[in-house]
């Protein structure tokens, strides 16, 4: 086992070295690392942690979208969507957090790392389903999870609850068709129901 893995507080300074001017900030939380860098700087930094010395990130464990509209009950001032990734070194056994913020709340937009780790394809496809980044330079960015011509991204936090609309099967038509969402919003209340003898507790009388 190499000193960074036992020594988060190296890694960072580490990796801060190795990165530069590539990375906003290098911060150790709850023994962690995590790296932001701008999107400008995304590609170029990401290929450092893979293949500098001291770092070798191989291996891309995930990759997620994160929407901070509701981050601290609405206190966040920052961008909203953000690209995580987690990376592991198998060789020097040591992990390290990437994070970038998309720099469009609109219209999120961030490089693909698929070239540099292929494991981010279907990660990104489903950043992509479920929060909308678009991921530049991804070869086959489509949906993964939800269904062909699906309107909005579930994830985000604006989405409704039940949805725009809804999808049967038309026996008549003899195909899948969709439809406005029938569903009427209700508020579930919860009934207390007593039952004599229950657990073997006798109900008092009345």
């Amino acid at each position: 086992m190499t000193p960074f893995a036992v020594d988060p507080e190296a890694l960072a300074a580490h990796i801060q070295s190795t990165l530069g001017p590539l990375a906003r900030s290098v911060a150790v939380r709850l023994g962690e690392i995590t790296v932001q860098v701008a999107p400008a700087d995304y590609l170029a930094a990401a290929t450092q942690l893979r293949d500098a010395p001291g770092c070798r990130f191989e291996q891309l464990m995930d990759l997620c979208g994160v929407d901070y509209s509701d981050h601290g009950e609405g206190t966040w001032e920052g961008r909203r969507y953000c690209v995580v990734s987690h990376l592991l070194s198998i060789s020097l056994n040591q992990r390290v957090r990437l994070k970038v913020f998309a720099p469009d709340d609109d219209l999120p937009v961030v490089d693909s790392i698929n070239g540099i780790w292929s494991a981010a394809n279907w990660f990104e496809r489903e950043a992509f389903d479920l929060y909308g980044i678009v991921f530049e330079g991804h070869a086959d960015l489509r949906r993964i999870l939800t269904d062909y011509g699906f309107i909005g991204h579930p994830f985000r936090k604006d989405f409704p609850v039940s949805g725009h609309v809804e999808m049967r099967y038309d026996p008549e038509r003899q195909r899948v068709i969709y439809q406005p969402v029938t569903i009427e919003p209700r508020e579930i209340t919860p009934r207390i129901i007593r039952e004599e003898n229950y657990g073997g507790i006798r109900a008092p009388s009345k």
